[in-house]
């Protein structure tokens, strides 16, 4: 059963990770083992629940708790709960909560991506996208169109940052993903040693649709996607 708590100092220490901490200090919440991130809404926080993600705390507006995030306080055991009308909780996050609900969730260890790609035919590749909605777009996009993988460079923001999990809707958490260790002039060495083909995102006049029988007929198509 949820451990329900009524906020009544807006300083207290445990409800550091919803307010004083940036998203490079949640990173490193518990370092050197992997850190933390912040979910936002009811249907995000189901996804990564579904996905196995760790929940450690709530910040819960206190309508909502016999409400639509009801299902999610049973789900998460005895996590404690931290409540408040939601002017109380603006006032604390300095943002107004999307369907009142947030969720301080433990990282995973990143899989190798080698060992990802291992019998996917459609990967994307995302190089040096640094923008958040971006990178949950794409996410969210390789979700519908039904892509196997994703691998981002070193360089790119991290799935895992708070705008660009809202901007997925959660899709982070269903999409296989990890980040390369290897220089960006390395992989397409390694991805076509692999057996993919490689198809670059461009405007170009020559560029050809995305049902063009040329990329249907690969096996293995890596779409390759660059900074804004």
């Amino acid at each position: 059963m949820a451990d329900i708590i009524v906020i009544k100092d807006l300083g207290a220490p445990e409800l550091a990770p919803f307010v004083s901490a940036n998203e490079v200090q949640l990173k490193r919440y518990f370092e050197p083992e992997q850190g933390i991130f912040i979910a936002e809404s009811p249907k995000v926080i189901r996804r990564a629940l579904d996905a196995g993600y760790e929940p450690l705390s709530l910040l819960c507006e206190r309508k909502y708790i016999d409400g639509q995030a009801s299902d999610i306080l049973a789900a998460c055991g005895n996590t404690a709960v931290y409540t408040a009308e939601s002017e109380v909780l603006t006032q604390l996050t300095g943002y107004k909560l999307t369907q009142g609900v947030l969720c301080a969730m433990r990282r995973k260890a990143l899989p190798d991506a080698i060992d990802l790609i291992k019998g996917a035919h459609r990967i994307a590749v995302l190089e040096d996208i640094m923008n958040q909605t971006n990178i949950g777009a794409i996410l969210r996009n390789a979700a519908a169109l039904g892509i196997d993988a994703v691998l981002l460079t070193p360089a790119c923001s991290d799935p895992l940052y708070r705008r660009s999990i809202r901007v997925s809707m959660g899709t982070v958490f269903q999409v296989p993903w990890t980040v390369m260790k290897c220089r960006n002039e390395e992989y397409p060495d390694i991805l076509h040693g692999l057996g993919y083909k490689m198809a670059a995102m461009a405007l170009k006049d020559n560029s050809v649709d995305i049902d063009d029988d040329r990329l249907n007929s690969e096996e293995k198509l890596a779409v390759i996607m660059g900074t804004e």
